[in-house]
């Protein structure tokens, strides 16, 4: 990323370190609630467009919680916090009428397990983070409560660069655990497939992956590139098109980069459908990716762009491969100018997958030696 000034609190990882920090942690709070402590909520840093919304959302999708999203930074006034003030009209003399806040309609009334998500919190005005410390603190404001089980995450863009953020003063960050987000190409590559991002897009990122400048391209921007450009199935032919809609997304050299990767025919390269499938492995496998690879400077990008992507496509299969897939994996592994490094991650993943039709592959006593021999 551009700027080396920025400040970020907590352990840098990857998405999947973060949910891990965050089921943990919230099962924490889960035992200091239950024992009548106080919870801590999560400070979740990072750049723009690298996913920490959408991550944290699709936890509480994933593990049952109810989910509110508030953005701060639309707040005017402290009654969109705290809510509005009303007479309170049962008591039973009107002289004992007393005012009482209306909660705002964004918070939850459910008890939990739930979430509530205050998103770009140093976007907040300066009022509004002043505010918010007593529910950071307590779970609570004067007005309204939390129900039981609900925890707080927060997300916020780093400080000291070139963001239009308002510092938070130790008293507010010291309220709260911090960990930092960033961007991990693979991880990206495999939440890609996952969500069915167009292939093409992500053996373009795999191949760039300094594209991600942290500017106008994030991973936000180009996944909305990818999903204006999947409609079109020949993009050579269609490149006028395709470079405004990159215009439209991404920053100039982003764009230089991918009508480069076009011209190259990289978004051409061999698929995971089609190594597994092929019935003719050597023809029309290895003879197709050996002519890719085996250039005058050796093309080890693209080597290692398709094995992520055929590693990734295995690792989420869900349904059983036939026998003459696995050999076809097991072919693809056994090729002579696959780097042994390559060749062990892969293999590590694939000895980690519930897949249970995978880990057939790692018996066979070629790739054994092959790892062996130099490892």
């Amino acid at each position: 990323m551009k700027n080396n000034s920025y400040i970020y609190y907590g352990t840098k990882c990857n998405t999947e370190e973060l949910i891990n920090f965050v089921k943990h942690t919230l099962t924490t709070n889960e035992i200091a609630e239950n024992s009548g402590r106080l919870k801590t909520p999560i400070c979740i840093w990072g750049e723009h467009g690298i996913g920490k919304t959408q991550t944290v959302e699709n936890f509480a999708k994933a593990n049952g919680y109810k989910f509110t999203y508030i953005a701060p930074a639309q707040f005017e006034e402290m009654g969109d916090l705290l809510g509005m003030p009303a007479i309170n009209t049962n008591n039973s003399s009107e002289k004992d009428n007393s005012t009482v806040f209306i909660p705002p309609d964004w918070v939850p009334r459910e008890e939990g397990p739930g979430i509530l998500l205050i998103d770009d919190v140093n976007r907040a005005d300066d009022r509004i983070l002043r505010g918010i410390m007593q529910l950071l603190q307590n779970y609570e404001l004067v007005s309204w409560k939390l129900p039981e089980k609900w925890h707080i995450i927060l997300t916020a863009n780093p400080d000291g660069g070139d963001y239009s953020v308002t510092p938070m003063d130790f008293a507010m960050l010291t309220r709260m655990m911090h960990i930092t987000l960033t961007f991990d190409v693979k991880k990206w590559a495999l939440w890609a497939e996952q969500n069915g991002v167009d292939p093409r897009g992500i053996s373009f990122v795999l191949t760039y992956p300094e594209a991600v400048t942290g500017e106008r391209t994030t991973p936000r921007t180009l996944v909305q590139f990818f999903e204006n450009i999947s409609p079109l199935k020949d993009l050579k032919k269609e490149l006028g098109l395709v470079k405004m809609l990159a215009d439209a997304c991404l920053d100039s050299n982003t764009v230089t980069s991918f009508m480069a990767f076009l011209n190259n025919d990289l978004s051409k390269l061999i698929t995971p459908e089609e190594i597994i499938n092929t019935k003719s492995f050597e023809k029309e496998v290895y003879q197709k990716i050996k002519g890719l690879v085996d250039q005058k400077t050796k093309r080890v990008d693209i080597l290692s762009v398709i094995c992520t992507r055929l590693i990734n496509y295995l690792t989420i299969a869900e349904a059983k491969f036939k026998q003459g897939q696995i050999d076809n994996i097991k072919k693809f592994l056994k090729m002579d100018f696959l780097p042994n490094d390559m060749r062990l991650i892969a293999a590590q993943d694939l000895v980690s997958s519930s897949n249970p039709s995978l880990k057939s592959i790692m018996a066979d006593p070629e790739i054994g030696q092959l790892l062996l021999k130099k490892m």
